[in-house]
């Protein structure tokens, strides 16, 4: 019913910047309220790092990525992006595009669609 494809990661040095993407498809898209990104470090949790709810604008941030990543949403192509910027080392991982069909957008809700995953490197 939805399917979410992540693409733009890859290795980038401290400070520096990547763009993630995210496009969804399938006939459950126009369900679609949530839309944000997630991460795993090796050894840790996952963790939400960004959301947009698609019908207000609203958006949410980890305390971590505030004023260096920003979401934001290509409606007419059904895709998420996230713009990162003055990246850390300690922003590698896996980052994970995830979807929501009800409201409350909000990092700790429940996503119920994943895609892959796209790795994020960050060297020193």
């Amino acid at each position: 019913q939805v399917r979410l494809r992540e693409s733009g990661g890859g290795s980038v040095q401290a400070a520096g910047s990547l763009r993630l993407s995210c496009a969804a498809s399938g006939q459950s898209v126009r369900n679609i309220i949530c839309m944000g990104w997630f991460r795993q470090a090796s050894g840790k949790r996952r963790e939400g790092v960004a959301a947009v709810n698609r019908g207000t604008g609203t958006t949410y941030y980890a305390d971590s990525v505030k004023g260096r990543f920003t979401i934001s949403e290509y409606k007419g192509r059904d895709t998420i992006y996230l713009a990162m910027s003055s990246l850390k080392p300690e922003d590698t991982g896996m980052y994970f595009c995830a979807a929501r069909r009800y409201g409350s957008c909000s990092l700790d809700s429940a996503y119920g669609d994943w895609g892959q995953g796209t790795q994020v490197t960050i060297s020193s």
